[in-house]
């Protein structure tokens, strides 16, 4: 079924709050896709984030972030005062989030509701979801827990009894901080009481949320310390190998990422128990997965932990097709979308065939005038999602600003532009899109805004200033849907 959607990230919707929330915006964005005729919404992983801010380095690959908690539907709880949200700095720029001030302003407030629950909440529901989530939820709490006490330090440099998770070290943290682990379990839970309550009023609108699945997780988070052996690591609990990319034309030493490399053999030793719990989450949380870097699965690039760049790595022998057909006996036929982005080998090709699963394709990758692409819309088959750019690319207007001349040219010759103006290019792209073959079309928000390169959400391989963007309040305006229905309408992507 041809149908569409619009990338956002839960942390560039408007609030009062510094941050993008799952509160009263929320739902107005719900609103407006709904009224777009849009069928998705696809946000980025919703995880903890770690140093960086990035929501493709989580702490842990079940929890939620705390920075989506909305503070005003904890005021509407009887768990805050509305006094207690005056007067915090949470960032001067309505456009950008200050993750400093943030992380400042935000777990005082979180702290001061757990405060007032503990003395007049409804602990059996609470209860409910520690018993429900009971695989992750008691780790995740522990760890975050401990890592407070030390300062926010990796746990690699924590107390040698608790970084080997000696079960006497374990039992004499919690007995002396039980409230401090408690106190992130209540995290999770008012994290997910918000995320279900908002995912059921998409679900009702007719919009169904696609989610993302980092393939490797970092490697200060809850699942490499509580399972080390999955990972490879040394004797003292060292990355051995670390994840990246080998050098390109775009980055010549390559891309260090520096998240572990999965020990595979010992994840078909355990019957790939920690993926099926991965998969099962996800499930549960999202209407359709995307994975991230797909192409991990079939081979992967591992680097020397102790290098400084990616140059001397190596291609090593993934799980393959055989690790897919294992999720879907044990989980069934999940809804699953690849990234499958960049350099495919055979094999890769071959896998993607197998499993079913539509890969994407990028539209601004289609325009260079010296080569074929696989990326023009004339080369899509219907099985597979159109993007005009993913969080990791410029926006339109910011790609017009980048592009030489030729790529230009041809690009304003494919997409029948007539030379009037950047708003029309930008719309004679989405169109272009749109008109795809390809079932599924995805388009950022920025672009349907007509913003610039400011608004972009990643530049990879930049140290700073990254997963900033927020939009601004009331850019989402009637006459904005009423467009984007048109088009939708046009192209035959209405829901039905």
């Amino acid at each position: 079924m041809r149908a569409s959607g619009i990338l956002m990230h839960i942390s560039s919707l408007p609030s009062d709050h510094g941050i993008g929330t799952m509160g009263r915006e929320a739902y107005r964005f719900v609103d407006f896709l709904a009224e777009a005729k849009q069928t998705y919404w696809q946000i980025m992983p919703i995880g903890p984030t770690s140093y960086g801010d990035s929501p493709y380095q989580s702490y842990s690959t079940h929890a939620g972030n705390p920075y989506f908690i909305d503070p005003d539907m904890l005021v509407e709880d009887g768990l805050l005062e509305r006094s207690d949200l005056e007067g915090i700095d949470w960032g001067d720029d309505e456009e950008r989030t200050d993750y400093g001030k943030l992380y400042e302003g935000r777990f005082p407030v979180l702290r001061r509701a757990y405060e007032n629950f503990r003395k007049t909440g409804d602990r059996q529901p609470f209860y409910q979801f520690l018993d429900k989530n009971d695989i992750w939820i008691s780790n995740y709490a522990l760890f975050m827990a401990i890592k407070n006490a030390h300062g926010g330090k990796s746990w690699l440099e924590w107390d040698e009894g608790l970084k080997r998770r000696d079960p006497h070290s374990l039992w004499l943290f919690k007995e002396s901080n039980a409230d401090e682990v408690e106190f992130w379990e209540f995290v999770q839970y008012k994290f997910f009481e918000q995320w279900q309550a908002l995912k059921e009023y998409a679900n009702g609108k007719g919009i169904q949320i696609i989610g993302d699945i980092p393939i490797y997780v970092a490697l200060d988070s809850a699942p490499v310390w509580v399972h080390p052996d999955l990972f490879e690591l040394d004797g003292d609990l060292n990355p051995k190998t670390v994840a990246g990319c080998p050098p390109d034309a775009f980055s010549p030493t390559g891309q260090l990422w520096g998240n572990p490399i999965y020990n595979w053999q010992r994840h078909r030793e355990t019957g790939y128990g920690w993926w099926l719990d991965r998969f099962r989450g996800a499930a549960q949380l999202y209407d359709i997965v995307r994975i991230d870097h797909f192409r991990g699965f079939d081979s992967y690039y591992s680097i020397p932990a102790q290098d400084s760049t990616a140059e001397h790595g190596q291609w090593h022998n993934g799980p393959g097709i055989e690790f897919f057909r294992f999720v879907e006996s044990h989980l069934g036929r999940l809804p699953i979308i690849a990234e499958d982005l960049g350099f495919l080998t055979p094999s890769v090709i071959a896998m993607l065939s197998e499993t079913g699963f539509p890969g994407m394709k990028v539209l601004e990758f289609a325009f260079d005038p010296r080569e074929e692409s696989n990326y023009l819309p004339y080369t899509y088959d219907k099985n597979c999602v159109v993007y005009i750019g993913t969080h990791d690319n410029a926006t339109i207007k910011g790609w017009l600003d980048e592009i030489d001349r030729d790529t230009y040219e041809f690009c304003s010759k494919f997409i029948n532009y007539d030379g009037t103006g950047a708003s029309e290019f930008i719309w004679s792209f989405i169109r272009c899109a749109f008109a795809s073959v390809g079932d599924t079309l995805i388009v950022q928000m920025q672009d349907y805004l007509e913003l610039g390169s400011d608004s972009r959400m990643n530049t990879p391989g930049a140290p700073s200033g990254n997963w900033q963007w927020r939009m601004k309040r009331g850019a989402y305006t009637p006459e904005l849907a009423a467009r984007i229905a048109d088009i939708t309408r046009t192209y035959g992507r209405c829901p039905r």
